[in-house]
């Protein structure tokens, strides 16, 4: 969950006119209404390819969807386009030969050169054709079904490289019975789609009899051919057998029956397998790239050494760990092949040399993490600079970093450094320059910065305090900004190319009625934890405090989301129901917890093996400054969230009773055992290997603690946090003899609400739960 440039910008319900309702004095219903009353913001930029025109999708009218604008880059005005046109000028994903006088992209399943300014039509088919790359003689690599072939662009004779089938070899002399081959020449006579494939056949310019690879039950992926087309790797994907799925009821129907969704495993749940290969073309021959030649392939998770006869166990048995292979990326010239492979125990990250004539590998970085391997731009495949140097980020400093790796002198070098995060990195078109998005300036700001390859002076080219994010245009002229501030939405700005030039602003999105309300800039504000940690937070003052002084404590979502910035909250609907707190009296706080993306790797895993620990006593800290410098009354404080801040708000009403009076819980997880493989098992490992970490992250562990006033809401459609984490809550609350509780259940809705009627329900609950126990 990053910064999203989520639905706000411009219109007014009704006709857009002179006259419009005053916002003031702010309400749950006037907040929680259908988010168009306060305009949309525009969205989906994208570049045509002469860098002349910007398309956007924009509804400054406020009718049911939004449209497509196009905007001049020349004249700086805009209008109306066509999805259409739009898709028909826009930039495509080009692959170039190495000296980029050509080049191919795909669109809607078919193949089209580009050279110079002339585009030209290469295939035209049924079945897709995906191109992958150039080979140095200038054929065109590309891949249609299972195969990989290549097209001579100077004769148009097309050589299949490789005979991947589905399925599993047949027995030897097994033969087909009548019936079966009856309806197999009927099907080859009958279908265009295999009369194409053998007409590709006979293009071929010499026959060859590859052998056939079978795919059993694996699917085929990531094929990467050799730029001197003598190699292919690619990767066989397994997927888990076994697994239980999850069951949603969905309740209100059109048919009047229950309807039950098929939904996702829990954690522990048995994982996807992968399989790595080189293939030698001309050799027609497969090798495995095997994962038990990985250097620390076998090294076992530190947390064992909480169980020590597990960990005796699996010592002796002295097994290799399951890894997830990524791409193979070959070297411009083919001289290297490096591939990256992730521990599925989450805790490595190692990027490999492959020897193509023996799959044998070269470890050349490694990342290693107790907790668990993370970050911007970590975990993925490499990119070349040139023939011998590629590009990674590594979190070995403790933040997200750019690294470059020579593969000629065998040295990596670190590209730039510091207590901030590169949160995304492009080259430039001529590879001198990398193009860099990161938080330097602020943990809340981010700019985009020019940096040259070799590494050196990082040179700022935005300027405007806030969220500046960037959609380059092709020719590298022009910089497209979505931009916004706390206290204003997401809005279209045009930019030069140029460090400090000036950014014109396109677009007005907001309403009236959302510009006649003084919205807040809340205090940024600093403090240190109880462990020296620096914690950054929103402070929303009241503007006229309550006598009895009470505060709120807003918990976001995600645990890694990044919520305490000078940019517009995807939290916008609890952006101004804070606004609301505060002009009835409340002081708000609104915290980037132990966990919170934006600080680098030990924020990060601050809560690994105990969530509800240190992002939860992060709070408690929050509400102590609090009292320290805006005078709050600790007997008067409540707090709530949705989804992780659900759960933060479960652990703090269970587990910090004496700090927090109330609490309104949504949607949140309160049993971890119960939640999904791919978040929980970062942190907490899995059920049965660290019951530890679940048991004491778990709220309904914790419950008999329960004191102050607790409402839990929850869509019992919901199938990411799914309605039976909260009903077994209940059911906790029941036999404990729990009184002070109440829950709220949204029969229509998923974990993200979509009902207007819904969002006022759940915040007019909420509201009178803070009226009525903090102020009392």
């Amino acid at each position: 969950m990053h910064k999203i440039n989520l639905i706000i910008s411009c219109l007014v319900l009704g006709s857009v006119g002179s006259s419009f309702a005053q916002l003031s004095p702010l309400t749950v219903e006037k907040i929680m209404r259908d988010p168009k009353w306060m305009g949309t913001s525009p969205s989906n930029y994208r570049w045509s390819d002469n860098s002349r025109y910007l398309y956007f999708n924009w509804n400054p009218e406020g009718k049911d969807k939004s449209q497509v604008y196009r905007l001049d880059v020349a004249s700086k005005k805009y209008e109306l386009s066509s999805d259409s046109l739009a898709k028909l000028d826009e930039a495509p994903q080009y692959i170039f030969n190495q000296d980029k006088t050509l080049a191919v992209f795909e669109r809607e399943g078919d193949i089209y050169v580009k050279n110079k300014e002339k585009v030209k039509r290469l295939t035209e088919t049924i079945e897709r054709e995906n191109p992958l790359s150039f080979l140095l003689n200038d054929e065109l690599v590309f891949q249609r079904n299972e195969n990989v072939y290549t097209l001579d662009l100077n004769n148009n004779t097309v050589r299949q490289l490789t005979n991947f089938q589905r399925g599993v070899a047949p027995k030897a002399g097994q033969k087909l019975s009548d019936q079966d081959e009856w309806l197999k020449k009927d099907q080859e006579q009958l279908f265009e789609v295999f009369k194409e494939e053998d007409r590709l056949k006979d293009k071929t310019k010499k026959k060859e009899n590859k052998k056939t690879l079978y795919l059993g039950d694996a699917y085929l992926g990531g094929l990467s051919v050799s730029p001197d087309g003598q190699f292919i790797t690619y990767r066989l994907i397994y997927p888990a057998k076994g697994n239980r799925n999850t069951i949603v009821p969905d309740f209100i129907t059109r048919s009047g029956y229950v309807e039950d969704l098929n939904m996702r495993t829990k954690v522990g749940n048995e994982l996807t397998q992968f399989k790595s290969f080189v293939y030698k073309v001309k050799q027609d021959t497969a090798l495995e790239v095997k994962a038990s030649n990985i250097p620390g392939i076998k090294d076992l998770p530190a947390y064992l050494s909480d169980y020590p006869e597990r960990l005796a166990e699996l010592q002796k048995a002295n097994k290799d760990r399951q890894v997830s292979w990524g791409v193979s990326s070959w070297s411009p010239n083919a001289k290297y092949a490096v591939i990256t492979a992730k521990a599925q125990d989450n805790k490595d990250f190692w990027i490999l040399k492959v020897n193509p004539e023996d799959a044998s590998l070269v470890q050349l970085d490694r990342q290693h993490d107790d907790a668990w391997i993370s970050g911007p731009g970590i975990g993925r495949d490499v990119k070349w600079l040139n023939e011998h140097t590629f590009y990674f980020n590594s979190e070995a400093s403790g933040y997200s970093h750019l690294y470059s790796y020579d593969l000629n002198s065998n040295n990596k070098k670190q590209l730039t450094e510091g207590n901030w995060e590169v949160q995304s990195v492009q080259l430039s078109k001529d590879g001198k320059n990398f193009y860099i998005s990161a938080n330097k300036e602020h943990p809340g700001i981010t700019h985009f910065y020019s940096l040259p390859v070799q590494g050196g002076n990082l040179v700022q080219i935005t300027s405007m305090k806030g969220g500046n994010e960037v959609t380059l245009s092709p020719d590298e002229k022009y910089l497209a900004i979505s931009h916004s501030t706390m206290n204003k939405p997401w809005e279209l700005y045009l930019q030069n190319n140029k460090p400090q030039a000036d950014a014109s602003k396109i677009t007005k999105s907001t309403t009236a009625e959302f510009d006649s309300y003084a919205w807040r800039e809340p205090d940024m504000v600093k403090f240190q934890n109880r462990y020296g940690d620096d914690v950054y937070a929103r402070v929303y003052p009241a503007k006229n405090p309550h006598p009895n002084k009470p505060a709120v404590v807003f918990v976001h979502g995600a645990g890694y989301l990044q919520n305490v910035h000078y940019w517009w909250s995807q939290y916008f609907r609890e952006y101004m129901f804070n606004n609301m707190l505060a002009d009835n009296g409340y002081t708000v706080i609104d915290i980037d917890y132990t966990a919170s993306s934006g600080y680098g790797r030990n924020h990060r895993t601050g809560i690994y093996r105990h969530m509800g620990g240190k992002d939860l006593t992060d709070q408690v800290d929050g509400v102590k400054y609090l009292v320290d410098h805006y005078g709050v009354n600790p007997a008067n404080v409540g707090l709530y969230g949705g989804s992780y801040g659900g759960f933060i708000t479960l652990m703090g009403l269970f587990t910090e009773p004496d700090v927090f009076k109330s609490g309104a819980a949504l949607r949140s997880v309160t049993d971890w055992a119960h939640y999904n493989h791919g978040y929980t098992a970062n942190i907490l490992n899995t059920p049965v290997e660290d019951p530890i970490a679940f048991k004491r992250s778990s709220p309904i562990y914790f419950a008999d603690k329960l004191k102050g006033n607790l409402l839990m809401l929850h869509g019992m459609v919901d199938v990411n946090v799914q309605f039976q984490d909260i009903v077994r809550l209940n059911q906790r609350l029941i036999e404990l003899g729990k009184e002070n509780w109440d829950l709220a259940v949204y029969p229509v809705e998923d974990h993200g609400f979509v009902q207007p009627s819904s969002w006022t329900d759940e915040y007019k609950r909420i509201f009178k739960l803070f009226e009525n126990t903090l102020k009392k």
